[in-house]
Parts: structure tokens; sequence; C-alpha cells
């Protein structure tokens, strides 16, 4: 059983410093999934050692791959090939992680074997259907859980044929499915998104050699090539950056410098929108590494004001809306989000739960079906709940930089999964921050 963490937080506080997140965590699951199925070593630097992608990591191993790390974010990987898994000798334990689940569920419904997906409580909540509907279009068998959640029992030795897919909600995970599928498939798979999202597979296969094809909204690929190994260098996660981004940006007289972050254009919808309240975001020495984008972030206190928050950018934040409902809670007037129903499917209902959580600290807060209304104000204090999500304890913690009282976080175990350190780094910034475990 995980030991139970509490934050407590003293309000007030600035946000000053020097620092580097940990590495992106889309970045860590599908440099270890395609470094498997590459001929050859791959070299991974920057690796993010938190609970997610270590469990992809140790999924890899139990299916015959040797990989050695990680230590100080270095991984070694001795890829066996698109055909070289074994079939692992019990169940596959993803944890936390809707990416890992969704994105082996790809690979592995080409495999000659079967192989069983489970995860936590937590991810037993979560669709699958957007998967396992177009995977069994493709000539997969895979059986889920009690209404289309987790556990996925996927049956091997299907052969599995190229598809023309329109996904109907814009999701890089689903997207990334049907293109890890399409590596093992006869022939073309085509994967056409309604609005762009993130594009770190497209990247990688590209940088591990494999010919990725797009036109517009539409990207494809053919089965029946092969990866070859190379370095991976991972770059600060934009997700965990979020928290310092909107922390600085309302503790007055912050001033931060955010190390080597990805800025790959389908992930700074956070950027664009905290800059569209007002806030002061410099990117520094913009430059490219290992084919994705990356940059020095330095982030000043400003007054925010209220935004309608335009659609277009909202799969370009999906991940990073609980903290800019913080920085929403603290800006003058009002915020608005539509569009956002993704909201609800995430490790908890991200809308439901951040609305509570700022209700309980005198914030206005209003959930609609796809969305929600956040009048500004002044942040009290109050006991929140995370309900076993990650995201939603590390922005509530940052929302004590502009309480007027005591905030206590329930459920912070979690925040590892994404952002081993999280506490002692921010400690570091100037947050008043204790942890204990209960």
């Amino acid at each position: 059983m995980t030991q139970s963490i509490i934050y407590t937080l003293t309000p007030g506080g600035t946000l000053r410093g020097d620092i580097r997140v940990p590495g992106d965590k889309s970045i860590s699951h599908r440099a270890i999934m395609l470094g498997a199925l590459a001929e050859g070593v791959t070299e991974v630097v920057g690796f993010l050692e938190g609970e997610d992608s270590i469990n992809t990591l140790k999924c890899f191993r139990a299916m015959g791959v040797h990989i050695e790390g990680p230590e100080d974010g270095r991984v070694r990987i001795e890829g066996v090939g698109l055909k070289g898994l074994s079939k692992p000798a019990s169940q596959l334990d993803v944890g936390n992680s809707g990416t890992a689940m969704r994105l082996m569920a790809g690979i592995l419904a080409a495999q000659p074997f079967d192989t069983e997906i489970i995860g936590d409580q937590s991810l037993t909540k979560r669709p699958m259907r957007r998967i396992t509907e177009p995977l069994a279009l493709m000539g997969a068998k895979i059986e889920t859980g009690e209404g289309g959640r987790p556990p996925l029992r996927i049956h091997g030795g299907q052969s599995l044929k190229g598809i023309d897919y329109r996904l109907p909600m814009a999701s890089a995970q689903v997207k990334s499915c049907l293109l890890l599928a399409g590596l093992y498939a006869e022939g073309e798979t085509r994967v056409t998104e309604p609005a762009p999202t993130r594009d770190h597979t497209e990247r990688m296969l590209s940088g591990f050699g494999y010919e990725v094809r797009r036109d517009g909204a539409t990207v494809a690929i053919t089965g029946g090539g092969r990866l070859t190994g190379t370095v991976v260098d991972v770059p600060a996660d934009i997700s965990s950056a979020a928290f310092f981004l909107v922390g600085a940006s309302i503790a007055e007289g912050s001033d931060l410098i955010l190390r080597h972050v990805g800025i790959n254009p389908t992930r700074t919808g956070v950027i664009d929108i905290l800059r569209l309240m007002g806030a002061d975001i410099e990117v520094i020495d913009p430059r490219e590494v290992g084919g994705e984008p990356v940059a020095d972030l330095r982030v000043r206190s400003a007054p925010l004001k209220g935004i309608r928050i335009p659609e277009e950018l909202v799969p370009l934040a999906i991940d990073e809306f609980p903290a800019l409902f913080i920085a929403a809670a603290c800006a003058e007037g009002e915020t608005v989000l539509t569009g956002a129903e993704e909201l609800r499917v995430k490790e908890s209902d991200r809308i439901q739960v951040m609305a509570d959580g700022l209700l309980t600290l005198g914030i206005d807060a209003r959930p609609t079906e796809d969305g929600i209304i956040i009048r500004g104000g002044t942040l009290g204090g109050g006991e929140v709940v995370s309900h076993g999500d990650h995201r939603i304890a590390m922005s509530f913690a940052m929302a004590a930089l502009r309480a007027s009282a005591p905030i206590t976080i329930h459920g912070c175990e979690y925040v590892n999964t994404s952002f081993p350190g999280f506490a002692q780094l921010a400690r570091q910034c100037g947050l008043k921050l204790e942890e204990q475990s209960v």
C-alpha cells in the first residue's frame, strides 16, 4: 500500500531562482518503447525517473528487452527489433499511466502472444474504447473491463491491416497508438485529427529512421519498415514547468528561469494562454535538440486578467489546465473555458475536482459540461483533496503563493508519477511547503 502524503502550505512567498524541472514524461515513455523495438542500441539522456515512465521501462524488461538504468536520467536500451519481444511471465502493470496503456496496446495488438495490461485504481476508470475500436478495425482482438475500461486483454497472433481513420476527438494517445500498430500493419495507416495534438511520436519515429508522411491534419506510415537505435535527448517537461510558470506569474516579486524546456508547438498552449492573460514569459535561446524544440523560459510576476480561452488552444494545453485554473483564480475578472470535456476523463475529473477545491478556497468556480467559469478573487485557506491526481496536488500547492490562510492538500503521493522531487524544488524556489507521510 502506497503511503499517503499530505502537503501543508503556509501562505505567501515568491518564486525566484534558476532551475531545471524533470524530463518530459511523454517523450520518456516513447523513448523506451521505440528504443525497445529498434535494431541496435538506443541511449536516452534526460529520462524522467518518475513512476509512470519507470513502469513502462519495467514492462519492456518483462518482454525480454535488456535495459540499463535509469541512472541520473541515463538509460541504455538494447533493442530487439519490431518482432523481437517475448511473452511476459505475468500481467503488465502500467500503474497510473494512460499514455503507457494506450500506446502499448497498439504495439501489443500485433504480437504473436497474448498479454494483459493492468493499472491502478485511477487508471481503471479511464476510457479505452477510443483505442480498442479503431484497433479492431485494423484486425486486433482486445477485450476490456466493464464499460470499455481497463484492464486490456490482448489476443496475439492477429495480422493487422492499415486503416484510414478520422479521430472523433483530438487525442495524441489515440493517434500514437494507431501509428505504433501501423508499424506492424499491412499497407498504409492514416490518422486524421480534428485539431493539432502533440506530435512526439511522429518526430521520434523519424528520429529512429522510420518514414512518416504528413499532409495537413493527416499523418501516415506504411508497415514493414525498421527502427534503428539512436540517441534521445529528453527536454524538461513543459507540463511540469507549467506549475512554476503559473506560480511565478501570480506571486508578486517573482523572477524565475526554467532551463531546457521542451517548447514543441503542439504543447505550448500553456504559454499562449498565460500570455493572453497578461503573463510576462520570455522565451530565451530557442534551439533544437534531437528533433525537439527547446528553450529557456524566464517568467516574472505580472497582474493577470480573466479571458475567454480560445478553443483552438485547448488540445495544446490539455494537461496544464489544473495549473491554469489557479492562474484564473488569481486573475482580475472572469475566465471561461469551453471545448475541454476531455478533462473529465483524465486521472480524475479535473473540471469537477478543481472546481470543488477552488470553492473550498473561496473562489467562484462553476463547472460546465465541457469546461468551467472561474471568477478571480481572494484565495483563502482550507483542505483540498487531490483525488489521486498529481496535477491537482501540484496546482493547489502553487495557489498558496496567493492564499490568505494555510492550505492542506491530501493525496500528494501521486506527484511522483510525473514530478519526482517537486516539493524539494518548489521549496528551493521559495514555496513554503511541508510534506508529511501518514
